[in-house]
């Protein structure tokens, strides 16, 4: 882009420097007042129309300068975002994956549970059928004592 700025610079000071060449040999060699006068407007009309090419260019040029540095500005902000979507995308692939590591360990540990109060609960079934028969034995235990003390009192 500096190129480009140089040689049309170079291209405008050339032909400044030829209008002005024409200006400085229109004035040496013509004598005649009028055509003196019409070739200076036309000569100054080419100054101002070089000025203003001169200022076209260089606003051109700033605009430019503007739009490449918002495309790059852009480019930068462009790859942030992906950037951090790609981070997040990541970080949400971890974290579901932790939590389905975390829901299969829950699962497997309440099935686990769940069995060993299954077997409580068979293991509990077994010990109301052994209460009723310590119930019955009591009752034995006691009406034997009964007759033993009724036996010791009388012997």
């Amino acid at each position: 882009m500096e190129s480009k700025e140089a040689t049309t610079s170079e291209t405008l000071d050339h032909n400044h420097q030829i209008s002005q060449q024409h200006d400085e040999e229109d004035l040496e060699g013509n004598s005649d007042p009028s055509t003196a006068e019409t070739e200076t407007s036309s000569s100054i009309s080419q100054q101002e129309i070089l000025r203003a090419v001169d200022a076209v260019e260089r606003d051109s040029i700033a605009i430019s300068d503007s739009f490449s540095s918002l495309f790059a500005s852009l480019r930068v902000d462009l790859s942030k975002v992906t950037s951090r979507s790609v981070d997040h995308v990541q970080c949400f692939n971890d974290a579901a994956g932790r939590l389905q590591e975390s829901a299969l360990d829950s699962a497997t540990k309440g099935n686990l549970y769940i069995n060993s109060c299954l077997r409580l609960n068979e293991e509990m079934r077994g010990i109301d059928i052994l209460a009723m028969q310590l119930k019955v034995l009591r009752r034995n235990v006691d009406a034997l004592d009964t007759a033993v003390n009724s036996l010791v009192r009388l012997h």
